[in-house]
């Protein structure tokens, strides 16, 4: 790879993962009710940019979060405005990240559920079975993707393949654009997508993510989990 020393001098992607992760982490530390969706963009924002973050890739807002009946909403960054939902004692909040470092991008996002006024670490144990049904939801499409997808698969392949799964599990995508995710670029220009009509390999981009946005039909609840793939020696890998 002839950028092998650009990447040396800077962050990975792999490195901006971790600190989504971290970011996460901390968030779910802090999280209380009576907090506002406000404080905790906020709060992601500052954290990201204290820990190795320069800026935000995507329209310059670093944590989009979702609440409540909002978490089904698919908006683009653009016309983004954060709600001023007060986080209640029995909630669900998404948070999705996109820091940059050096043109170098995160992006990742995990749906939260807070019950009895903590947030549920373990998946099993959320009582409200929608929620908890919802979530383990999205870690099936994350494991059906990474044993779908070889070194030949293309984007739109993908794409079919992750809708029908959706689908046929009772669920809908809430993506505007009804796409799965997209590659990892330096200037969101030039990102393609899991979408309809993609047939490039996803072994031809650096990375991509991989970000399905779910619901049941008409409920007011939407999950999200996004993470980062790249194609490491043949085998695909999260970053």
């Amino acid at each position: 790879n002839s950028d092998t020393g650009f990447w040396e001098e800077n962050m990975t992607i792999h490195e901006m993962q971790n600190l989504n992760r971290a970011t996460i982490e901390h968030a779910s530390k802090v999280i209380v009710p009576g907090m506002t969706l406000i404080e905790l963009r906020k709060l992601c924002e500052e954290y990201m940019l204290s820990h190795g973050a320069d800026s935000f890739w995507y329209w310059d807002v670093g944590a989009f979060v979702f609440a409540g009946d909002k978490t089904t909403v698919s908006v683009s960054g653009r016309e983004y405005k954060t709600d001023d939902h007060i986080i209640e004692p029995n909630d669900i909040i998404t948070i999705d990240l996109s820091p940059q470092s050096n043109c170098i991008w995160g992006d990742y996002a995990r749906t939260l559920i807070v019950e009895n006024g903590k947030i549920v670490k373990d998946v099993e144990q959320i009582q409200n079975d929608e929620w908890r049904n919802g979530l383990k939801m999205e870690v099936y499409l994350h494991e059906a993707m990474l044993g779908f997808v070889n070194e030949n698969t293309n984007f739109e392949a993908l794409f079919y393949y992750i809708n029908d799964q959706i689908k046929a599990r009772g669920y809908v995508n809430l993506d505007f654009l009804g796409n799965l995710g997209h590659s990892i670029v330096k200037d969101k220009k030039h990102r393609i997508y899991i979408e309809k009509g993609n047939t490039e390999k996803l072994s031809a981009v650096e990375a991509f993510t991989f970000e399905p946005h779910i619901s049941l039909p008409g409920s007011l609840y939407g999950y999200k989990k996004e993470n980062i793939y790249g194609f490491n020696g043949g085998v695909l890998t999260e970053l």
